[in-house]
């Protein structure tokens, strides 16, 4: 089973350490993505770059929309991702608990939907 950890940021989208501490938190997301490798479970990983670099596409009636960020109406930005394969929605979420950014921040935890191959 394939399993997304969706990391959120802040408002921007950026995963921030309080001033002072910002090599000790990527030294604990560095030490977290080598016991996901370690483990045979990570299929890939990244940090996001913040929201004001981003765009938003929207399509309504075959009418395109794009909104450059930052986005001032979102709540929670995704900061960063690990996908991961594993044998069950419990360790998934095992794993997001071990996560640098669940110190803060929020981790979701959604499984990636398999299709039947054709």
């Amino acid at each position: 089973m394939r399993f997304m950890i969706l990391i959120s940021g802040n408002d921007g989208g950026e995963i921030c350490a309080p001033v002072g501490q910002e090599a000790e938190l990527f030294a604990a997301f560095d030490k977290y993505t080598q016991d996901l490798q370690k483990a045979g479970v990570l299929l890939a990983g990244e940090a996001l770059l913040p929201a004001d670099r981003g765009a938003r596409v929207r399509v309504r009636d075959g009418k395109r929309t794009v909104t450059d960020g930052p986005f001032s109406e979102a709540k929670e930005v995704i900061g960063g991702f690990y996908l991961v394969q594993v044998k069950s929605k419990a360790e998934a979420i095992e794993w997001a608990a071990r996560c640098p950014g669940a110190l803060d921040g929020t981790i979701e935890v959604r499984e990636v939907m398999e299709f039947a191959a054709s």
